[in-house]
């Protein structure tokens, strides 16, 4: 399928950050905005087809950036069923990390898990660094420049990204420095800070509510046996969502012509957009809570019109946030956080019931089966 820039491109404001003023929202995707998922799969399979015709004789390691690429890495992985792995700004026990950062986040600091790259370097010869869009490619680079600190001269390199919006002086460094750039959609991004200061902060924005929820939620935890975001095959991954799957079949009921929500948590994006694919004879959406502060605006045009400020699932004193919350017939929330703070999940659920939300259910992924029967039942 050819894609164009109205089909995907939306620019928003970010909020209190003079790096970078704009943020570029992808429709499809199911981050910010919310999305169709058979709509974000289908896109990103289309991505996972550029690669397979490029790459088809050679051993692939995938790295998708968190947090708003690890889905589209997560599907891209699974369709070419390589190896796969994610930066994350999570703290993984007893591992070494390479560090590197993102200058114009809100969260600089990122970090790719080394033990684990350790001990798979030997099995591949290209690295693929998979993103939801690449404006000057210097995170990328970055982190090309750690691995090579580890291991010179070991690796080709190449990007493949659903957006690129690198000018040429850019393009022409990663061509001289023989790394390959991939996309589905071109942009040019000299315009965005303009077209996003149009907007004032003047949408719906909730702030966050710790209080005892006044909807039961329905909990079912799922023992999945790994952490995604360790070094995995992207085959197996997507058999564990396909257990989930069968998981939430059997627990959740699902009426034909019902519109259902499905949340991911920050980083954990991937099982929410599988399990929306998987729903038939409903209208589904999903989109995951963020760390992301972006302005919300009353303007017609603007793309996101209302925020909900929440505490992460992760940690209490992290603020993250969700967009353009509505009232559906079924919400399902899918988590990794298996020490998920009671604070993190009330500001949710408050959030959800604020917008019109009953039937809610909370599924934590367990990675670890010491961890299991610790929720509340």
């Amino acid at each position: 399928m050819v894609y164009t820039k109205a089909q995907l491109v939306r620019v928003a404001k970010r909020k209190n950050n003079e790096k970078r003023k704009y943020l570029v929202l992808n429709t499809m995707q199911g981050k910010h905005m919310p999305a169709e998922p058979g709509k974000m799969i289908r896109m990103c399979k289309d991505l996972a087809e550029k690669i397979r015709k490029l790459y088809s004789t050679e051993t692939l390691l995938l790295i998708g950036f968190a947090e708003t690429a690890t889905a589209v890495g997560s599907v891209i992985a699974a369709e070419l069923n390589c190896l796969y792995m994610q930066t994350t700004r999570e703290n993984i026990p007893d591992v070494e990390y390479f560090h590197f950062t993102e200058s114009h986040s809100h969260a600089v600091e990122q970090k790719l898990i080394k033990t684990d790259f350790d001990l798979i370097s030997d099995q591949i010869r290209r690295i693929i660094f998979i993103d939801d869009e690449v404006t000057t490619g210097n995170t990328i680079q970055k982190l090309i420049n750690e691995i090579n600190k580890s291991y010179p001269d070991r690796f080709k390199f190449a990007v493949a990204s659903v957006l690129n919006g690198m000018e040429k002086e850019a393009e022409d460094r990663f061509k001289k420095d023989g790394i390959d750039i991939n996309y589905l959609v071109k942009t040019n991004h000299s315009e965005y800070t303009a077209v996003a200061e149009k907007y004032k902060d003047d949408g719906i924005c909730l702030e966050p509510d710790f209080s005892i929820p006044r909807v039961y939620i329905n909990r079912k935890d799922f023992f999945a046996g790994f952490n995604p975001r360790k070094i995995h095959s992207g085959g197996d991954y997507e058999k564990s969502c396909e257990n989930l799957w069968q998981h939430v079949k059997e627990n959740v009921d699902f009426k034909a012509g019902e519109n259902i929500l499905v949340i991911g948590t920050e980083e954990f994006m991937y099982p929410a957009v599988y399990i929306g694919g998987r729903i038939e004879g409903c209208r589904v959406i999903t989109h995951s809570t963020t760390r992301s502060p972006i302005s919300v605006s009353i303007a017609e045009d603007y793309p996101l019109q209302s925020r909900c400020e929440l505490v992460s699932f992760y940690e209490d004193y992290r603020t993250t946030f969700i967009y353009n919350l509505d009232k559906y017939d079924k919400v399902l929330i899918i988590t990794d956080a298996w020490n998920y703070m009671k604070k993190g999940e009330c500001s949710l659920v408050n959030a959800l019931y604020a917008n019109g939300n009953r039937d809610i259910t909370l599924i934590r992924w367990f990675s670890n089966k010491d961890y299991e029967g610790e929720s509340e039942k």
